[in-house]
């Protein structure tokens, strides 16, 4: 971290502990470093993949926090009781969650398979349900500390424009993330008496490997920026972002809101002159 960035990192999040799933790679490591640049303890979900995660977990704790790696597959209840379990005992809570874990199974709908539309609901819309239920409980169960946030505690879901943008040969991806947008909205009116906050991040293209093909080559790449009116593509560090002010006390009044981190793909930009 540059001497800039240092000096802008004001401990936000201190004393807290974040869970972030799918936090091994792409957008969800890029969340993990930035919650642990405002000081959060990082609990680093992946699965398979055991030596990206501990490399982003030596990282965490370079920067003087601690981080507790956990394989679990968040489709499952049982992988996500023991994760939350485990990360009690460890760090004696959760104070945040980042909803992150996610995958694409695409094919046209004529040539889906039911294991390709099962699996992509199962990880980005049941993890999502199961992750936020053991939160719930875990949130309730501790109840507010004060020292460290004004709210009991957070929850945050890292959604996609295609929760408002169709998305032809995408329908188990777009359905997940429209059915992930309603969940968060849902859960926000229920639990907000409570102090608990429940917001989400709408990504637009980021540069992961998940959509490599689409920034690798110069073609592809052309093509995508005439989607994006900011003409660039995002990066992890923008969605980290995002998810530091969701976290913190700043954003205290919001809730039930999407951010939308697109650089302008939900403004259409085929329409700028017209149609």
């Amino acid at each position: 971290m540059s001497s800039v960035s240092r000096l802008a990192c004001v401990d936000r999040l201190k004393n807290q502990v974040a869970l972030v799933t799918g936090a091994s790679s792409g957008i969800g490591r890029g969340i993990a470093l930035a919650l642990a640049d405002e000081g959060a303890q990082i609990v680093v979900n992946y699965i398979g993949d055991r030596q990206a995660a501990e490399e982003v977990a030596r990282e965490i704790q370079s920067k003087g926090t601690d981080a507790l790696v956990l394989e679990a597959d968040v489709s499952r209840e049982d992988h996500v009781e023991s994760m939350f379990a485990r990360t009690v005992r460890e760090f004696g809570t959760v104070d945040i969650l980042v909803n992150n874990a996610g995958i694409q199974r695409d094919a046209a709908v004529h040539e889906m398979t039911l294991q390709e539309w099962q699996q992509v609901v199962d990880v980005n819309l049941t993890g999502a349900f199961l992750c936020s239920r053991e939160a719930v409980r875990e949130f309730r169960r501790r109840g507010l500390v004060p020292e460290r946030s004004i709210a009991v505690g957070k929850i945050i879901f890292i959604s996609s424009v295609h929760q408002v943008i169709p998305w032809s040969g995408h329908c188990n991806y777009a359905a997940s993330k429209g059915g992930l947008m309603q969940l968060m909205k849902s859960l926000a009116q229920e639990v907000a008496r409570d102090r608990i906050r429940v917001n989400a991040i709408a990504p637009g293209a980021v540069r992961t490997d998940i959509n490599r093909e689409s920034w690798e080559d110069p073609a592809a790449l052309e093509a995508l920026l005439k989607l994006i009116p900011s003409n660039r593509i995002g990066e992890p560090r923008d969605i980290g972002s995002a998810a530091v002010w969701l976290a913190s006390d700043e954003s205290d009044y919001v809730h039930g809101a999407t951010i939308f981190v697109d650089g302008g793909m939900t403004l259409y930009p085929g329409f700028a002159s017209g149609g």
